[in-house]
Formats: C-alpha cells, structure tokens, sequence
C-alpha cells in the first residue's frame, strides 16, 4: 500500500454494531490496497479499540442525532454504507435518517448504499414505513445510491435455537409462513460489495433460500444430532411463553407482530440477488445454524 495516498474513501456509519463491524471486514479483504474506510461511530472510543489493528480504518464521529458532526465526518468520503438506525430509539428513526441524508448530500457523497426492508416500495407492515420514508428521501436528495433490501437475519432467531438447545424445542406462531434467513455477515458482505462496485441498478432484494420455522427446527437437530420439536401456537400462547420467560412487554410486542407478519407472508419471495452480488451463494441454514451453536458456547 502507498503510504498516505488512498484512491477511494468509504464511510460506514454504525461501524461499531455487528452488522458494521462485518462489512469493514468484508471491505478491507475486497477494496483496492489504496483504498480507505471511514469508520463513523457515536462511541469513537469502542471503534478505535475494535479497529486499532487495521491500518486501512480511520475512526471519526458518527452520531446519527448529531447532523453538524456528520457534515464533518463525512468531508472528502466518495461513498457511504448508511446502515439503518433501530427502530423506537430514544432520537426518532426518521429523524436520525434524515440527519445522515442531509449531512451526505452536504459533504458530496457520491454514492449511498442504504440497508432497507424487503420490498419496501410495497410493503404494508409495521416495520416498513421507516424505510419507505428513507427511500423516498434518498431518491429525493438526489444522491446515487442503491437499497439493499435484507430479509432476515438468521441470527434473529438465536432465542429460539438456544430455547431448542435447552429444551429440545422453541414455540412460534408464524403458521407455515417462510422466511428468506441469512447470516447477518453475509447481508454486510453483500452491502459492502455494492459500495464497492456501485452498481446502476438501484434495488436489491437480498435473501437466502426461503425457509419456515420447520426447516429450522430440522436444521438444529440435525446440528445437534438430538430432536426439536417445533410447537405451532396461537399469537396468545406464543406471547404467553415469551412473558413467563421473563422477555420484556416491549419485546414480546415486537416479536408477536413479527410472527403475524411471517405468517401472512411478507418475508416470503425468491430472489436471487443477494447470491449475483456475492458472487457465490450466502450460507446455508444448516451451516448458519452450525455456526450460531458454535457461537453460544
């Protein structure tokens, strides 16, 4: 690597979370050796401590509430990885999204790859409406950009799999609906390819094969070489089990609306982007779940 000359900067705003943390992994095994990364976080002192190591990551500000500091950290970046804020924070969602969009549109940014919802731009659920908003903003702001559209993370359902470990089995409520699980560290991977290649297209509908709570009960036992019996529930028996748990109210809300939602089938269509942008095809559920259980032990 040339020592101070770098062709292209890219930013990653939530680089300390998982997703974050997995695609300035994926970025530093796949960008040119010139090549930077801006690792923008709230808690700069956690970032510099995760990627102290990496001679390519240079860490700056990145509240997500603090649009002035963005404007600041985002000066002379060619491309940004806008992961999506979590819902019900503190400084609402649309707000904070709002903040990154301006302050990228201020500095000159590029090109945007923004973590969306799975077919946003007709989705009619509880989870989508940020993300149709976000959308729309971006497209409006005028900024090439491209959503990646992640299904599920397979890593969602660690509650289950360890509740499968346990006790040889998980309830849930979401009927026969199917589910295009991934590993979380392929989404990132998929997203920071994108910003790598920026490509036309401006969709991508990300998802590994499509899967119910069946497969995935099939899925453990295989892995573990014991049975699990997936108990099918009522949305007032599966919120019943997750409160006797001790899952907090808020959690059990959420977690219901998701079943509902799997069960009526917005998480359920083929595609097979995610699988052209990696070159290869994501992880399957089986080597997904081997490598969750590793994980818990």
């Amino acid at each position: 690597m040339k020592e101070g000359i770098f062709s292209m900067k890219y930013a990653i705003i939530g680089a300390n979370g998982h997703f974050g943390q997995a695609a300035v992994n994926h970025l530093r095994q796949s960008m040119a050796q010139d090549d930077q990364i801006i690792a923008l976080a709230r808690n700069t002192e956690k970032a510099n401590d995760l990627f102290k190591d990496f001679s390519q990551v240079e860490v700056r500000p990145g509240s997500y509430a603090d649009k002035a500091a963005l404007v600041q950290s985002l000066q002379d970046v060619d491309r940004l990885l806008f992961i999506s804020s979590q819902p019900n924070a503190d400084f609402p969602r649309l707000e904070q999204h709002a903040n990154i969009i301006a302050a990228a549109k201020t500095a000159g940014i590029k090109y945007l790859v923004y973590t969306s919802f799975p077919q946003a731009d007709q989705a009619d659920n509880f989870l989508a409406s940020d993300h149709q908003a976000t959308e729309g903003m971006i497209k409006d702001a005028g900024i090439p950009h491209a959503f990646a559209r992640n299904n599920w993370y397979l890593e969602n359902e660690t509650a289950m799999i360890q509740a499968a470990l346990d006790q040889g089995s998980f309830v849930y409520a979401a009927g026969s609906g199917k589910v295009g699980w991934a590993l979380e560290s392929d989404y990132a991977a998929g997203a920071a390819n994108l910003l790598i290649n920026a490509p036309a297209q401006t969709i991508f509908e990300f998802a590994g094969p499509q899967h119910d709570y069946a497969d995935l009960a099939k899925a453990i036992a295989d892995v573990t070489g014991q049975p699990v019996d997936a108990q099918l529930v009522s949305d007032a028996d599966y919120r019943a089990d997750l409160l006797a748990k001790g899952t907090p109210e808020a959690q059990v809300a959420f977690s219901a609306q998701l079943q509902a939602l799997i069960r009526r089938g917005d998480l359920s269509f083929e595609s097979d982007d995610l699988a052209h942008v990696l070159g290869r095809q994501p992880v399957s559920l089986l080597d997904g779940v081997k490598e969750i259980i590793a994980s818990l032990h």
